[in-house]
């Protein structure tokens, strides 16, 4: 799959953490509320031919082990989110430097051969354009950012917890402006149930490590 990888990524992004195929994990979820479900694993698909920087991103940070233990933050009814560290960094803060490791917006347009990188689709007037990872699916899962930094995602993340009839694909506040890489694709009706502070007890990668390029988790350990 990694061979047959369909297009280069941008030179400024080719050295970090790059999914060049599709993974899945497993997300095993402590639920405190619900008293039919105690322990919950949910399976999330990673697109990396259509997000390889964000899914490449998540992946490395995900065989960091940077979510296991990490607490629900967010749970709104609209979103489930999770990502954001102890401490005042808001992101990754890769041990190798010091610094915070963020990413680029990435979103990849129907008809596109490669990725749009750095822009949200209003702002390059794309107001028509079809996404290839819509939000429009229970449990699409994507990068959290700041409101006005289109490249400033790094560990956070959340999911959709809307039906696709009330947020329709490319008519929502969402897409083209957040970059979507993969959805839960098991148990995704019990992402509804979680509260924030249940626990994320682990991620743990079922396939398509081998996709995976530029590890930085191996370089630090």
């Amino acid at each position: 799959m990694v061979d047959g990888f369909p297009y280069e990524v941008p030179e400024e992004y080719n050295n970090m953490p790059l999914l060049k195929g599709r993974a899945t994990v497993d997300m095993k979820v402590k639920i405190k509320d619900n008293p039919n479900v105690e322990d919950c694993v949910f399976r999330i698909v990673l697109d990396g031919y259509n997000a390889p920087v964000t899914s490449g991103n998540f992946l490395d940070l995900v065989e960091r082990k940077f979510y296991d233990g990490m607490e629900v933050q967010r749970a709104d009814g609209f979103v489930v989110q999770t990502g954001d560290p102890e401490g005042p960094a808001e992101g990754f803060i890769d041990p190798s430097t010091g610094k915070s490791r963020t990413i680029p917006l990435e979103i990849m347009v129907d008809g596109d051969k490669a990725p749009i990188y750095g822009e949200t689709l209003e702002e390059l007037g794309l107001y028509k354009a079809q996404t290839k990872l819509p939000f429009n699916a229970f449990g699409t899962m994507a990068m959290a950012r700041e409101e006005f930094d289109d490249n400033s995602a790094s560990s956070q993340i959340f999911w959709l917890l809307k039906e696709s009839e009330l947020t329709p694909s490319n008519s929502n506040i969402l897409d083209g402006r957040y970059a979507v890489f993969g959805y839960v694709t098991e148990n995704e009706d019990y992402l509804a149930d979680l509260k924030v502070g249940d626990v994320i007890e682990s991620i743990q990668v079922v396939s398509g490590l081998d996709n995976l390029v530029n590890p930085s988790y191996k370089i630090v350990g």
